[in-house]
């Protein structure tokens, strides 16, 4: 009689295990501590003209001497360059390297601008001039 009533408890617990569906739970979410200021602004304007800076090729971040090219970078902060270029992708990478609490202190920042940290590319710009400027206009946005 033992043996009968654990054959239907073994039996009733494989029926309920395998009644359970799998739940697809999607893509991880992102931190919600992540920075994210205006997608349309960084693709409007911090790119040609912070990152990208067309017809400046020695202040550029992807330009053919630029480290930050996805093919061949020499970092972390890798980006889409080849057309089309994903704005969407270089948006996920570049707000990575954001403090929206402070935006001025964010390495995306602090690293071209002189004197702040150390930029294996050298400095680029001073805490005067206008890449400065329009990137800490973008957390205002």
């Amino acid at each position: 009689m033992h043996s009968a009533w654990m054959n239907i408890a073994v039996i009733g617990g494989l029926v309920a295990v395998s009644g359970c569906p799998t739940i697809e739970l999607g893509e991880e979410p992102e931190s919600p501590t992540l920075c994210r200021p205006n997608q349309a602004y960084y693709q409007d304007v911090i790119w040609p003209d912070f990152i990208e800076i067309a017809g400046n090729d020695a202040a550029s971040c992807t330009a053919a001497a630029g480290c930050h090219d996805i093919a061949d970078g020499r970092s972390a902060l890798r980006l889409s360059t080849a057309a089309p270029i994903d704005h969407d992708q270089n948006y996920r990478i570049v707000i990575r390297y954001l403090n929206c609490a402070d935006p001025g202190s964010s390495s995306m920042l602090t690293k071209p601008m002189t004197g702040i940290d150390a930029h294996g590319g050298g400095d680029l710009f001073n805490q005067t001039d206008m890449p400065r400027d329009i990137f800490l206009q973008w957390f205002n946005m």
